[in-house]
């Protein structure tokens, strides 16, 4: 075996059989030079430098929590007015996307009471009284109302909407009506009230109480009642965005 300058070659071997060793001396060149070089920073100083306090940002005021306070405040007020509106309107958006089916109850003055179901798409036929009707108007429209009881009952009476400039003398008020039947005491937002109004147009004659008096709000069908599902669906989204605002105003800085 000969040695040229760090290579080895068996004797009597072929050139492709040569294996290459690094000599001695260059072996501790690299050692010397990776000696000398500028070690990295520690891991843990590197921690401790990035946790220690500025003295810039301790000299800053404290944010403004008055004014934080308050703006939660008012989020937190109108998210349980949202709220509000959403129950109110559960029974609106329980019928608007309830069944589509109808029911027949024929002559409202001989149905009996049992086989009324509230907050249901109804179809009926009826001769409406002629004392003890109210009328009124809502505000933001130009249309009238009237509520009038049913010939010969006490507790089932009939909202009839008037149009613009027919509420007249001598308006004559339809016999069949197609539209909501539901209690008086779960006739929602928008007949608030028609109870102690329907008491007082009785002239002392008991009613029962609100939850044995049926409303038939005629036209009022599910398909015309899309409105309080978007409405409710826009005071919920209202909600869920006051409550994420509030949470990131409350949430610590780190």
């Amino acid at each position: 075996m000969r040695k040229f300058l760090g290579t080895f070659v068996p004797v009597g071997c072929p050139p492709f059989g040569r294996v290459n060793f690094l000599p001695t001396t260059l072996l501790s060149g690299a050692a010397l030079l990776m000696a000398h070089l500028p070690t990295a920073p520690n891991v843990i100083e590197l921690a401790s430098s990035e946790e220690a306090v500025d003295p810039e940002l301790v000299s800053l005021p404290d944010p403004p929590r008055t004014e934080r306070n308050l703006t939660v405040g008012v989020l937190l007020l109108t998210t349980v007015a949202a709220l509000l509106m959403c129950a109110g309107l559960a029974r609106d958006v329980g019928y608007a996307a309830g069944s589509s089916s109808v029911v027949e109850l024929g002559d409202l003055g001989a149905v009996a009471p049992t086989a009324l179901t509230t907050n249901a798409h109804v179809r009926a036929s009826a001769l409406l009284g002629a004392a003890g009707g109210l009328r009124y108007e809502r505000p933001f429209e130009a249309d009238s109302y009237r509520l009038v009881p049913v010939a010969g009952r006490t507790d089932v009476w009939v909202e009839i909407r008037v149009p613009e400039r027919q509420e007249t003398g001598r308006f004559v008020p339809p016999s069949s009506f197609d539209g909501r039947l539901v209690r008086m005491d779960s006739a929602g937002l928008r007949h608030r009230g028609l109870f102690d109004l329907a008491s007082s147009a009785t002239k002392g004659v008991a009613l029962g109480g609100p939850e044995r008096v049926w409303l038939l709000v005629d036209g009022e069908t599910p398909d015309r009642m899309r409105w309080a599902v978007i409405l409710s669906g826009l005071f919920l989204g209202f909600a869920v965005w006051n409550v994420l605002a509030m949470a990131r105003l409350l949430k610590r800085v780190r």
